[in-house]
């Protein structure tokens, strides 16, 4: 019998969504709810590395991410400048098995649509528009007040509500949130046919660096790293003019996806963070996992993976054990946090020598900690 017979789940991004399938699966009672008045995805895309297909295939939605994503196993480093040759090749890591890609790119809102579907298959109720109130945990179950004035009971809570997560605030967890300094521009654009994996530009004197990611047959997204700054008061108008300008020392691929981007719609900025919660990450019976407990800038593209990995491993040992007891989230955490705060860190450190134009050894370091996460978590 599994440790848990009911639980809540508080957000629909990969995280949440990947728990609420593992619960439901496992045949726990199990309600999602999203504040936001649909689950989906802001668009351009996502960098899926192996470890979050062998995640994918225990959900049962590999195949369908392959159908609709990009999968690939080089990453190029390419030069700035009117003849952008390639400085060096290197080869993925099959962080996932040999039996499956190494990297997969894949459209944010496709991903988002697929497991929430798979949410539904399996027996998962899912609410949107709504999210927790109050919490009072009395040790046998937790009752949660929501702000739509409606009430439940459930034996676990599992906060997965992202970065700025408001469940680990009401939770009384406190996580020091850490500025980068560095600013990301993604843009979602047609997929120039010469584009079959992941690219990295450096040495363009307008951003730090720039590269793109198929997303599909005939899509990808293309990212600019620039230092942090306020960009919230731009114009659609002015938005697209910035990518211009950004990526104007940027040929091959670029020249097309340059041309492309007419669409402010299709683009996002986002100044990235870093946190890692401290252990224990759970407070009684509510548990924060993702975004919300960890996480850093995609110089690894490990993100996603994380909070795939966090859901995975939760179910898995609530499914072993009879009673949610200590022992539960003493082997939650050491299965999690040691692997979370590498990642976290790494990813910290490479964004770091790419902001100062340090001569970093990033390959090195990304090869370390792909070769951690190819053990299964």
């Amino acid at each position: 019998m599994s440790a848990v017979q009911s639980a809540l789940v508080v957000g629909g991004g990969v995280a949440g969504t990947a728990a609420a399938i593992l619960l439901a699966d496992a045949g726990i009672n199990v309600e999602l709810v999203e504040i936001w008045p649909s689950v989906t995805a802001l668009g351009s895309g996502i960098t899926l590395q192996g470890n979050s297909l062998r995640v994918f295939r225990q959900l049962g939605v590999l195949d369908e991410c392959l159908h609709h994503g990009y999968a690939f196993d080089t990453l190029k480093i390419r030069s700035a400048g009117p003849n952008p040759g390639v400085l060096g090749s290197v080869e993925s890591v099959p962080s996932g098995g040999a039996d499956l890609p190494s990297t997969m790119g894949m459209y944010r809102p496709d991903l988002a649509a697929i497991l929430i579907r798979r949410a539904e298959d399996a027996g998962a109720t899912i609410r949107t528009g709504v999210s927790p109130r109050a919490l009072a945990d009395d040790g046998q179950g937790v009752n949660v007040t929501f702000t739509d004035d409606s009430v439940g009971r459930y034996d676990l809570v599992v906060a997965a509500d992202g970065i700025h997560s408001s469940m680990r605030d009401m939770l009384g967890l406190k996580v020091e949130e850490r500025e980068t300094g560095l600013g990301i521009w993604r843009v979602f654009a047609p997929r120039p046919p010469e584009v079959t994996g992941a690219e990295l530009f450096y040495g363009g004197s307008k951003c730090i660096y720039a590269g793109y990611t198929p997303t599909s047959e005939t899509s990808l997204y293309a990212h600019i790293t620039e230092d942090a700054q306020d960009r919230s008061g731009l114009s659609p108008a002015e938005q697209i003019d910035v990518i211009r300008q950004l990526s104007s020392d940027l040929h091959g691929p670029w020249d097309a996806i340059r041309d492309s981007v007419v669409d402010a719609s299709q683009i996002n900025y986002t100044r990235t963070t870093t946190h890692l919660l401290p252990a224990p990450w759970n407070k009684g019976r509510t548990v924060v996992i993702g975004d919300a407990a960890h996480t850093c800038p995609p110089t690894i593209a490990q993100g996603a993976a994380m909070g795939l990995e966090d859901a995975s491993v939760l179910v898995e040992l609530l499914v072993a054990h009879d009673d949610l007891t200590d022992e539960v989230w003493d082997k939650f955490m050491q299965r999690r946090f040691e692997r979370a705060r590498t990642v976290v860190d790494s990813s910290h450190q490479i964004g770091q020598w790419q902001r100062n134009r340090e001569e970093g050894d990033v390959p090195a370091l990304m090869s370390e900690v792909l070769t951690l996460v190819s053990e299964p978590a």
